[in-house]
């Protein structure tokens, strides 16, 4: 089951194995997934598109401190 905090007003939600982004994130949260090499930070667009930086994290608290502070500066990538 999906996790999720509040930081700054955006949303950090920690999915489960098995969930998607697009069936548990709205567009501006920022999504958190564990794959094979990581934990990937993912930003939710306003189109839905997802963007995330070029590596995963490796551990949890670091792909939260980033996400964490992702909030601070307006919630992810800016293109």
């Amino acid at each position: 089951m999906a996790t999720t905090i509040t930081h700054r007003n955006v949303n950090i939600v920690t999915l489960a194995a098995g969930e998607t982004i697009a069936g548990q994130c709205r567009p501006g949260d920022i999504a958190l997934v564990q794959e094979g090499d990581g934990w990937w930070t993912n930003f939710v667009g306003d189109d839905g598109a997802v963007d995330s930086y070029d590596a995963p994290f490796g551990s949890y608290n670091e792909a939260l401190w980033a996400a964490k502070a992702a909030a601070e500066f307006g919630g992810g990538l800016e293109e």
